[in-house]
C-alpha cells in the first residue's frame, strides 16, 4: 500500500461525520481548482477524487478511492492550492471545512497523527517527485530570478524553473504571453495567470505564505521562525496561548540552511534544516498558531497593557508578549562589489537549488563553523571540486570534530587554510574569484561561492527599546544591567525572568541572545522553556490589571 494513500477506519470515518456534511456528485465535478485559497478536505465515500497537475490536465497524479482522504500540509496554512481535485462520476464525500479539520486535529489524536504523517509525506513527494507547479522563467545567474527562486525553495512553493539561456520551452512560453526578456523573470501559474519581475511580498501574497488574522490583542507574538522561535510557538499554541509567528524570510532560520544536522538529539542518521523547519512550522499550525512570512518589523510601541507592533506587508499586531528569535546573520566578505554578484554567485546557504546550480563546477564554502562544512560535503556529492577556504591554521577550531574528518576523507575537497578572499570579478554574474593563501595566490576556476562567516545579531528591528551587549545581542535576565531596569515601573516588585529582556513581557531565545549557545538544540531548548517565563508573566499582569 502506498503510505501517502491511507485509509481511515470506519470509525474514524463516523468520527468526522460529526465535522462535515456529506455530498454526492453524479457527474466529473471540480471541487478545488490551481490557486484555491479557500477550499476544503474531502473524505471519499463512494467513487473516487482524481488530483490533477495544471502541466497535464487530462492525466491525475494520483487518484483517491474509498475511506482515503484529499490534502496536504497546505490545507492547514491556507496556502493556495498547487493541484487541482475532481470527483469521478458517482461520487460521494464528506467534506469538512478547513477550521473544522484543526479541530479534529486538535481534539482526535489518532486521526491527527494518520492526517499529519500523510500530509508531510505528500508535500514531500510533490516537491521533489512531481514536475510542476508555478513556472519561474528566469536567467540562473540573474540575482532577482534568484531571489525569487530561493523564497520559493525556503518555503516549500512548488514550482518549477525553466532556464531562457538553455530552454526552448522558455523562448516559445516569452512568445506566446507577448513577452520579452525585460519583463524577466516571470511567473506563470496553473492559470496562466503571469507576473512580470514580480517582487517576494507578490509571491507570497498570491501563493498564500503570508495570512490574514483577527484584529485582537495575542497572548504571543514571536518573531523569527527558526528553532528557537518554532519551539517557543509550538509550546506557546499547545498551552492554549494565542499565538501569532511572523519571518522575514521562510522557516529554518540559519539551520534551514544547512543540508544536514547530525548531531542533534533524536536523529542518528541526520535531518536536513529544511526537514527540520518544515516539521516545525506544521506542527505548529497543528495546535493553532499563526505563521505569517515575509514581515520585517518596522516599529514597536508598548501601552498599558500590550505591544504594538508595524511590520511590513501586515496590519500592526497587537501582543501581551513579544519573543525575540530572529537569531544572528552570516556576515559579508569584505570584498568590493559584493552585492553586484550575491544571488550571481555568491550564496550564503546551500539546499538542492544549488547543487543542480553547481553541478560538475568548481565551488568554494568560506568558513569554518558546522554549517560551512555541513555545505562542503554536501555540494562535494555534485561539483567538481570544492575549495573550503578558512582564515584560520586549524579547521577543526570551530568545527565538529565528525565533519572535519569527513571532509578530509572526500577527494574532491581541499581545505585552504590561512587563506582569504580577496577579490571578485565579472560582468552581470561572478566568473572568477581571487583567493590568497598567506602571499601565495590560488589557482582555482570557482564559479559558486557559499560564504558562512561571523555571525551578526539580527536586532535592528529592536531599535534602542531594550538592551543589548557590545556586540549587539540582546541582554536577558542576570545579564542585564541594573541602570537598564531601575527606572520600569514594570521591575519595581521583581526581577527580569531568564528569558525577559529589559523591558516588562518582552523576551528573547536562541542565537540572538547575548551569552546562548549557538546550536540549534539549545535554540529549541531556550524556546521552549521561556513559555513557562510568559505563563508567569501573564499571571502576574493579570493580577495588576
Amino acid at each position: 500500500m502506498d503510505i501517502r494513500l491511507p485509509e481511515l477506519s470506519a470509525h474514524q470515518i463516523e468520527t468526522l461525520r460529526k465535522y462535515g456534511v456529506e455530498e454526492q456528485y453524479t457527474t466529473s465535478t471540480c471541487l478545488v481548482n490551481f490557486g484555491d485559497r479557500d477550499y476544503d478536505f474531502y473524505v471519499i465515500l463512494e467513487g473516487g477524487i482524481c488530483i490533477k497537475n495544471a502541466d497535464d490536465p487530462t492525466n491525475s497524479v494520483v487518484e483517491h478511492g474509498v475511506n482515503q482522504f484529499t490534502g496536504s500540509s497546505n490545507i492547514l496554512s491556507n496556502r493556495a492550492s498547487e493541484l487541482s481535485a475532481e470527483t469521478k462520476t458517482n461520487t460521494t464525500v464528506l467534506r469538512i471545512k478547513p477550521e473544522k479539520l484543526k479541530k479534529v486535529i486538535s481534539d482526535h489524536s489518532d486521526i491527527s497523527d494518520l492526517l499529519l504523517k500523510t500530509f508531510l509525506l505528500r508535500q514531500q513527494g510533490l516537491l521533489e517527485e512531481v514536475e510542476g507547479g508555478i513556472k519561474v522563467l528566469g536567467k540562473e545567474n540573474a540575482g532577482s530570478t534568484y531571489d525569487l527562486r530561493d523564497f520559493m525553495e525556503k518555503n516549500s512553493l512548488w514550482y518549477n524553473f525553466i532556464d531562457v539561456d538553455k530552454h526552448e520551452q522558455a523562448r516559445a512560453l516569452l512568445e506566446s504571453f507577448d513577452l520579452c526578456e525585460e519583463d524577466l523573470p516571470v511567473l506563470i501559474d496553473g492559470k496562466n495567470n503571469v507576473a512580470k519581475n514580480p517582487t517576494i511580498e507578490e509571491l507570497a501574497k498570491y501563493t498564500g505564505v503570508i495570512v490574514d488574522w483577527d484584529d485582537k490583542v495575542f497572548d504571543v507574538l514571536v518573531v523569527g521562525a527558526g528553532p528557537g522561535g518554532l519551539a517557543a510557538s509550538v509550546y506557546a499554541a499547545s498551552e492554549g496561548l494565542s499565538v501569532i509567528t511572523i519571518d522575514s524570510k521562510a522557516p529554518g532560520g540559519q539551520a534551514g540552511k544547512s543540508s544536514k544536522i547530525e548531531n542533534y538529539l533524536g536523529f542518528p542518521i541526520g535531518i536536513s534544516g529544511k526537514d527540520l523547519a518544515t516539521n516545525g512550522y506544521v506542527q505548529a499550525q497543528k495546535f493553532g498558531c499563526q505563521i505569517s512570512i515575509p514581515h520585517l518589523v518596522e516599529k514597536i510601541e508598548h501601552t498599558k497593557n500590550h505591544y504594538i507592533i508595524t511590520a511590513t506587508n501586515c496590519q500592526p499586531i497587537k501582543a501581551k508578549t513579544i519573543v525575540a528569535a530572529t537569531g544572528a546573520a552570516y556576515s559579508k566578505l569584505p570584498v568590493e562589489h559584493l552585492e553586484k554578484y550575491e544571488g550571481a554567485g555568491v550564496y550564503y546557504s546551500a539546499t538542492a537549488m544549488h547543487a543542480t546550480m553547481c553541478k560538475n563546477a568548481e565551488v568554494g564554502v568560506v568558513g569554518g563553523g558546522n554549517s560551512a562544512g555541513q555545505a562542503a560535503l554536501f555540494l562535494a556529492k555534485y561539483a567538481k571540486k570544492v575549495y573550503v577556504i578558512i582564515r584560520s591554521k586549524d579547521l577543526g577550531a570551530k568545527m565538529s570534530d565528525y565533519l572535519v574528518r569527513r571532509i578530509y576523507a572526500q577527494e574532491n575537497i581541499e581545505v585552504l587554510t590561512a587563506s582569504n578572499v580577496t577579490a571578485l570579478g565579472g560582468n552581470t554574474y561572478m566568473e572568477w574569484v581571487e583567493i590568497y593563501q598567506g602571499e601565495n595566490k590560488v589557482d582555482n576556476k570557482i564559479l559558486y561561492l557559499f560564504t558562512f562567516i561571523g555571525a551578526k545579531p539580527c536586532t535592528d528591528w529592536i531599535g534602542d527599546s531594550i538592551q543589548t551587549d557590545s556586540r549587539g545581542f540582546i541582554a536577558t535576565g542576570y545579564t542585564i544591567e541594573n541602570s537598564a531596569i531601575d527606572g520600569s515601573k514594570g521591575f519595581a516588585t521583581r526581577k527580569p525572568y531568564p528569558f525577559e529582556t529589559s523591558s516588562p513581557g518582552f523576551f528573547a531565545v536562541g542565537d540572538v541572545r547575548s551569552g546562548s549557545v549557538k546550536r540549534v538544540a539549545s535554540a529549541v531548548g531556550e524556546g521552549s522553556i521561556v513559555i513557562s517565563d510568559i505563563h508567569k508573566y501573564l499571571a502576574l499582569e493579570s493580577v495588576y490589571s
